[in-house]
């Protein structure tokens, strides 16, 4: 039998592999050294310099605003395909929901190829407008997985019994159907968020020249020597992530204690 002390260790070592690569980042951002080799000193200038950097900040801007539009739209487009999915016949459903899934196990390279290849056919020109099309793309699937679980728990004569009662289509679906499906929409937009912040494959073969986001700038920047600052900004995107789910993640004793009083 294992023992306490051999499973504390085995918990140990996965932590160890899981963070300690975020540990040395987190250091090396106060690193006065330029050198990964030595430790030069307790420093934050790379986090002031981080700030007059143009370049890393407007690839900080692009990768979030093109995350923010393209999680919305893959969402609302989603969340329509899969009410309009659980709408078909049997077969037919069944047919239409291995077909979605595709995206989600195609190789991203297949998939940055494929767009990259059809923009060109049709003379885009590449830039934030590719991007972004590409990303609701590939995001619109795992809306539809997201959702397709609460879709098939609802109860379909509710929105009927609401209908009855005189609820028009819209206000009825927002009223009754919309609550029910709202925390897969709301897991949805998560996940799109997510994918869309942390492609690189499909980014790069859809930008166009001096269009950057952060996965591409970082690759950019590993052939000729990545910057502290970029050490900077990791740092600051994980204790943001950290925090969030710190927010999210509190303890229900105390929601519960804040219901009481």
């Amino acid at each position: 039998m294992i023992t306490n002390a051999a499973k504390k260790f085995y918990v140990f070592l996965i932590f160890i592999f899981l963070y300690a690569p975020i540990g040395t980042l987190i250091v090396l951002s106060f690193n006065a050294s330029k050198t990964r080799a030595k430790w030069g000193g307790f420093t934050i200038k790379w986090y002031l310099k981080l700030f007059e950097n143009e370049a890393i900040l407007q690839a900080l801007f692009n990768t979030m605003l093109i995350a923010l539009i393209a999680s919305v739209v893959a969402t609302i487009i989603g969340t329509i395909a899969c009410i309009a999915i659980m709408n078909l016949k049997k077969r037919t459903r069944t047919l239409i929901i291995g077909i979605t899934n595709i995206p989600m196990l195609n190789a991203d390279i297949v998939t940055g190829i494929s767009l990259m290849l059809l923009f060109i056919s049709l003379g885009f020109k590449f830039g934030l407008g590719t991007i972004l099309l590409s990303h609701i793309t590939f995001c619109i699937p795992y809306v539809i997985l997201s959702v397709m679980p609460r879709m098939k728990q609802l109860n379909p004569n509710t929105y009927e019994a609401a209908l009855d009662l005189g609820a028009g289509p819209v206000y009825g679906f927002f009223k009754v159907v919309f609550p029910e499906l709202l925390p897969g929409i709301l897991s949805g937009f998560l996940m799109a968020f997510t994918m869309s912040l942390d492609d690189f494959i499909i980014t790069h073969f859809t930008k166009g020249a001096g269009v950057d986001t952060l996965s591409t700038k970082i690759y950019t920047e590993v052939k000729k020597g990545i910057k502290p600052e970029m050490y900077a900004l990791s740092t600051l995107i994980f204790l943001t992530v950290l925090i969030l789910l710190l927010l999210v993640n509190r303890n229900p004793g105390d929601k519960k204690s804040e219901v009481k009083r």
